[in-house]
């Protein structure tokens, strides 16, 4: 993928378009991180930033930003098949990984805490 495109896909949007991935993203986000966990190296960062996506207190770019990527991460097609093995997940890495380097900073330890929450009680289980 080339920077444009992810360019293109990390615009933040006006809010009627963000409340739109917002609920796309909440509805597909888990089915498709369990789907995943073991093939993205970042599991952890994917999941707080997810919990940033959804926090009313983050700043409105950065939620954009956020919900963009993450969007992308639970569309059901996209640039590389998710099931192709090894590399299915590489382009939405590469958005995610994108998202992360424009909102440098803006994932809150709180944000980290309820990852560890949520990833330590899927281990346990």
């Amino acid at each position: 993928m080339d920077d444009i495109k992810i360019g293109e896909i990390l615009l933040p949007g006006e809010e009627s378009e963000q409340e739109r991935k917002e609920h796309k993203v909440r509805r597909r986000f888990w089915p498709t991180f369990r789907r995943a966990a073991r093939q993205i190296p970042f599991s952890r960062d994917l999941v707080a930033a997810y919990y940033c996506a959804v926090d009313p207190a983050t700043p409105t770019r950065t939620r954009g930003i956020l919900l963009a990527a993450l969007g992308y991460f639970v569309l059901p097609l996209d640039f590389v098949p998710d099931m192709l093995a090894m590399i299915g997940f590489s382009d939405d890495i590469a958005v995610l990984t994108a998202a992360f380097a424009a909102i440098s900073g803006q994932i809150k330890e709180r944000h980290y805490q309820k990852a560890d929450e949520v990833l330590r009680d899927s281990v346990e289980k």
